[in-house]
């Protein structure tokens, strides 16, 4: 008798109850399909990583002597799509049950869902023992509650049902539930960046599979000097070092941007987190141990920060996803339609935050969070871009992108495109953020301080005609309504030349 367990790309996790004890019995799957590749233009260094960390996972497994059924991307009998090659590896070892974790993506979800349906054999499907909350956790949580779904109350719920950063008498550590007033400075050189924690890799030889097998892919690949983690232990050595080295200045430069660093002190490990070769508890738990362990280093606003990203917008970001699948894919509250610039498939832009922030992401498959809100995001935001468009790039270029935490922020906390289910107001800004956090506009062909000469930075027309068309919707928003009714509030001249600017940059968007 012989039990099927398919393991996904994603399900990387060696500490999964399904792998205490060996059963010769059981048959673990992972494969290398075109249907993954292929779902979205993928950056190279994302099918890399996935591919390599499935690899190093079945290794692994061998070793300890688990029973592995390996399909690589360019083998002979691989039909490239999970139920063709499960219905040959089902019949040829005359499986009797079939098994899975649950996938974190909705369509995957279905896909397996019908599988087990008309697999003809007894199925059954497991937790990935990976999030903290259910998928349904989220709706739980505000049943009842009406009104906006606020990430702050779901964290703070959080915190409490973990335990972590909460006092022995239930009140949260330090007084407070957070200190984001302390996380807004911008970067000046000082304290020095930290030198980098990445690994060192050469995967050529696995990207000469990949490219033989026809898989279409865009950006650097770094074969040669790989630096994402593909195993557990190297993902608790990034661990280590960014909490040694990174998290004593990541809260003061949580939003901060530099040409110099494409990191700052930001931990890079939302890769590791999100194919579960790290746990969000243990990597919460272990920045809490750094802080209670020399709290002057390792001060409570950094590690409160950087906890709630974890423990509470990464499973907030998970609940919206399963509570709002499938119709949050077509969201497009704003009505926006203009295509996807071509620059953000070459970097070549004469506006130096693209220029900088594109370049990076097509070189390192990497952007922290700022960079694709607050630059990136923006401009597609305020340019009135197709939010399909940008959700699909930034699905296909970021190593760390999987749709399940990748479509909410997009959709939601960067375009809007819900019309506020998840965020309370639309992220955007003028040249003037972007040049009071970065060090991008120095030195661009555009000026920051300028919204409608021949070298008005583009930021600044986009920005103001987005609160002109928008003003009605966003005129009472708390948050921002003050920005709409200053622009409902302009000159009938100051609205004209400013609509007429915006319009002429959208008409020559792909010049820029």
């Amino acid at each position: 008798m012989t039990t099927v367990r398919l393991l996904l790309g994603d399900q990387l996790n060696p500490e999964h109850p399904w792998f205490d004890r060996v059963e010769p019995t059981v048959l673990y799957v992972l494969m290398e399909v075109r249907s993954e590749t292929d779902h979205v233009l993928h950056h190279a260094q994302k099918v890399l990583a996935i591919f390599a960390g499935m690899r190093r996972m079945a290794a692994q497994l061998e070793a300890r002597g688990h029973r592995v059924h390996y399909t690589a991307i360019g083998a002979p009998d691989n039909a490239q799509g999970f139920e063709e090659n499960l219905r040959r590896i089902l019949a040829e070892t005359g499986a009797t049950r079939f098994e899975h974790q649950e996938p974190d993506e909705w369509r995957l979800d279905r896909a397996l869902e019908a599988f087990r349906r008309g697999c003809g054999l007894p199925s059954s499907v497991v937790s990935a023992e990976h999030f903290l909350d259910g998928r349904e956790g989220l709706s739980t949580h505000f049943h009842g509650r009406g009104g906006r779904w606020m990430m702050e109350s779901y964290y703070r719920a959080m915190r409490v049902r973990t335990g972590l950063l909460m006092a022995a008498d239930g009140k949260p550590e330090g007084g407070a539930w957070n200190f984001d007033h302390e996380n807004r400075k911008p970067w000046k050189g000082a304290p020095a960046a930290p030198r980098p924690w990445d690994m060192a890799h050469d995967h050529r030889a696995l990207w000469a599979e990949i490219e033989a097998a026809g898989v279409r892919t865009f950006g650097a690949p770094s074969a040669s000097c790989f630096p994402w983690p593909v195993d557990r232990a190297e993902a608790l050595a990034q661990l280590d070092a960014f909490l040694e080295r990174g998290l004593p200045g990541f809260g003061d430069f949580e939003d901060a941007m530099h040409s110099t660093s494409d990191r700052l002190f930001h931990s890079r490990l939302s890769f590791a987190l999100n194919v579960k070769l790290l746990s969000p508890r243990e990597v919460a738990e272990a920045a809490i141990a750094r802080h209670q362990a020399d709290p002057a280093r390792h001060p409570l606003a950094a590690t409160e920060g950087f906890v709630r990203q974890i423990i509470g917008w990464r499973e907030y970001i998970r609940g919206v996803y399963w509570a709002r699948m499938p119709g949050y894919a077509t969201s497009n509250a704003l009505g926006h339609d203009l295509p996807l610039p071509a620059w953000f498939w070459t970097g070549e832009v004469r506006m130096n935050c693209m220029r900088h922030s594109v370049g990076q992401s097509l070189e390192t498959a990497y952007a922290h969070h700022i960079q694709r809100l607050m630059v990136l995001g923006s401009f597609c935001l305020t340019a009135g871009v197709a939010p399909a468009e940008v959700e699909r790039w930034y699905l296909g270029v970021y190593i760390d992108a999987f749709e399940w935490v990748e479509m909410p922020n997009v959709l939601g906390m960067s375009q809007y495109a819900d019309g506020g289910l998840l965020a309370t107001k639309p992220y955007c800004c003028a040249a003037s953020y972007v040049s009071k956090m970065s060090d991008y506009c120095r030195g661009c062909a555009y000026d920051p301080k300028d919204r409608l000469g021949e070298r008005a930075c583009p930021l600044n027309a986009l920005y103001w005609d987005f609160w002109l068309r928008h003003a009605e919707r966003f005129g009472d928003n708390p948050r921002v309504g003050m920005a709409a009714r200053q622009a409902a509030a302009m000159s009938d001249a100051d609205k004209t030349a400013i609509r007429a600017k915006a319009a002429a940059l959208r008409a020559r968007i792909d010049e820029l």
